[in-house]
């Protein structure tokens, strides 16, 4: 494998794998059919020995970005990927959950007890890691560096990138140092992050001492996500409108799914905000850097259990935090840049399912944040005031606010509309000459062209939302089409000749006749009556009350005796190995199991989740549970 110089002109340093190759990884291992938008790109780039600056939004999976290279390059017998990552919990996440594939992945951080640390180094050493983490601390110790200089790296990832900038929220002065590595590690580097301006994008590529990297840049649209701004002013307004919103979200009492976060910018109102919610009965915890280690394990721990439904917490929580049913977001109080906000934000929803976002703002909150900014030098309170400046517009605006955050990112005007923010929903319920849309012509649809609604949506694997499959019916390429099949069915595309609005409303009238039904209550969708929804959000909204099953807190809601078992058994199994629960595997797999029903071995390598790791250690059990109720026994 060729090598790269220290600096110069770019030069590939040699291919760690195929693309190919790289997509046997992601099914054999991980189980996903294909990458998602941004991943395949981040993907092709690091195999094919490029760096590469990857910016994605929050939970669209940016590890999966150095971890199928990762693997792909163990393969080929290419040496371990190193990856420096700033938590010590999110290390832990990561291996946890790579072991629970089968992957040989180990961390190094200060929180591990000495042989614990002695054992990963001579796993490292002898050649027998795919990844090894570390935290910017750990790499800049020249005992690390000695020690990197001895093995082979393929790869070199760089997780939370912002970190290297000086002057962002969340600055880790030992990323500047990371730069010094590039001679022990002359291999394809890839930096990551959620939360990057151009400018910090240029911060990163020139602090790490990048290469002409080629910079892959998602899409920030979350379509689930309802973005709102409250301008409030008291600590007694905010406090009203928090409970308001944790009751409508349904998290008053300990039972029931779902979970929200509510930020604070100080410790002091974090903790004023959890006493008065526990006052009043609400099941919260509280998280900042001011508690005892021990406290905040307890307090995340609990959160994460289920046993509190509400935690509110300091920009201290939340980094490598994974979760996929929060359901709230709340911004007690504003935080210190518009990047910093949509992180947070972007921990809502995860797993697809409508979530709401509140951020709370006065003009207290820019003397808080101006308090708040370390360094008093021009040059860092001119860059506190222009995040503030950019948060503050953000507040302020009268446009969508999914395209204001996309525009944000990108540099590039958006102008769509996400239809789920206040300023969408507000135009919608007063349109005026200055918000209102222009007006569009309706023109009706044939009973052949309303043939070719019925006909699509009878192929979709889930209910889709009208604007949707009227997007899809006229060919859009939209991003948000690439899920339930909307892009891939052959009706895609076969009314282009009629505007959106003249098949959203062909689409109501099949709605209002019948042959369409609605799913979903907060968020309609549209569905065809009699076909079963298996698998997907809206089947609870369907099945009548006395069907809906809800298990202690936190378990699988909805389905079968099959579902019911092996939700069981992966919980029994997850307690035993200390794991979470989602490492044993997730619910998207049980559904696919109680579907498909399996019965070998052979089998279960349909089903998605399921790699060849886990089939070995879990597949006998889960044939067993399909086997008892399949065959009527208990």
């Amino acid at each position: 494998m060729s090598r790269r110089p220290g600096s110069g002109t770019h030069l590939d340093m040699g291919v760690i794998a195929t693309l190919t190759e790289a997509r046997a990884v992601l099914s054999d291992v991980f189980g996903y059919e294909d990458f998602r938008p941004g991943q395949d790109e981040a993907v092709a780039l690091a195999v094919s020995g490029r760096d590469a600056i990857v910016l994605l939004p929050t939970g669209l999976g940016k590890s999966l970005c150095y971890q199928v290279p990762a693997l792909a390059a163990q393969r080929r017998g290419l040496g371990t990927t190193v990856v420096v990552s700033p938590l010590i919990a999110l290390m832990q996440d990561q291996v946890g959950a790579l072991r629970a594939r089968g992957v040989a992945a180990a961390a190094l951080h200060s929180a591990q007890e000495d042989e614990e640390q002695r054992q990963a180094v001579k796993a490292y050493l002898r050649g027998e890691l795919a990844l090894l983490y570390v935290s910017p601390e750990r790499a800049a110790r020249e005992s690390f560096r000695r020690m990197l200089g001895r093995t082979p790296t393929a790869l070199l990832a760089v997780d939370e990138a912002h970190c290297v900038s000086q002057w962002g929220h969340d600055f880790r002065p030992d990323y500047l140092r990371l730069h010094e590595l590039r001679s022990l590690a002359p291999c394809p580097w890839i930096a990551l992050t959620a939360t990057a301006t151009r400018d910090v994008l240029a911060e990163i590529e020139s602090g790490l001492s990048l290469t002409e990297p080629k910079i892959v840049s998602g899409d920030f649209t979350r379509e689930n996500l309802g973005l709102s701004v409250h301008p409030l002013r008291t600590q007694a307004e905010r406090q009203r409108t928090l409970e308001e919103a944790l009751t409508d979200a349904g998290l008053r009492s300990r039972r029931g799914g779902g979970r929200a976060i509510v930020y604070c910018a100080t410790r002091k109102t974090t903790e004023t905000v959890a006493k008065t919610l526990r006052d009043q009965g609400y099941p919260v915890g509280y998280y900042h850097a001011g508690r005892t280690q021990l406290a905040r394990e307890r307090a995340q721990r609990a959160f994460e259990a289920g046993r509190t439904r509400i935690l509110v917490a300091t920009n201290a929580f939340g980094m490598g935090i994974d979760l996929p049913d929060i359901r709230l977001i709340v911004h007690f109080q504003s935080p210190g840049s518009l990047e910093a906000y949509y992180q947070e934000a972007g921990r809502a929803g995860r797993d697809g399912a409508p979530a709401e976002c509140l951020l709370f703002f006065g003009a207290s909150d820019l003397q808080t944040q101006r308090r708040l900014a370390s360094g008093d030098n021009a040059t860092q309170r001119a860059r506190t005031e222009r995040a503030l400046a950019a948060l503050e517009g953000y507040t302020r605006g009268s446009r969508c606010r999914q395209a204001v955050i996309s525009e944000h990112f990108t540099g590039e005007r958006d102008e769509r509309r996400c239809e789920r923010c206040d300023v969408c929903r507000e135009d919608v319920a007063r349109p005026n000459e200055s918000t209102a849309k222009p007006r569009v012509e309706v023109e009706p649809l044939s009973a052949e062209e309303d043939a070719v609604i019925l006909a699509a949506v009878d192929r979709l694997s889930r209910p889709v939302g009208k604007g949707n499959l009227a997007r899809a019916l006229r060919g859009s390429k939209a991003k948000s089409l690439s899920r339930g099949g909307l892009l891939s069915m052959p009706e895609y595309g076969n009314l282009a000749h009629h505007s959106e609005a003249s098949i959203v409303a062909a689409i109501t009238r099949l709605l209002d006749d019948g042959r369409l039904k609605r799913t979903g209550q907060k968020y309609p969708t549209v569905w065809l009556p009699g076909k079963p929804i298996r698998g997907a959000a809206g089947e609870r909204d369907d099945a009548p009350r006395r069907q809906r099953v809800t298990k202690k807190r936190g378990s699988l809601q909805g389905g079968g005796d099959i579902a019911r078992a092996l939700d069981r058994y992966r919980r029994r199994t997850a307690r035993q190995l200390k794991w979470k629960t989602y490492m044993v595997f997730q619910k998207r797999t049980i559904v696919a199991i109680e579907r498909q029903r399996p019965r070998s071995r052979a089998a279960l390598e349909g089903i998605p989740g399921l790699g060849p790791a886990k089939i070995e250690r879990f597949g006998d059990d889960i044939l067993a549970v399909v086997r008892e109720f399949d065959d009527g026994g208990r």
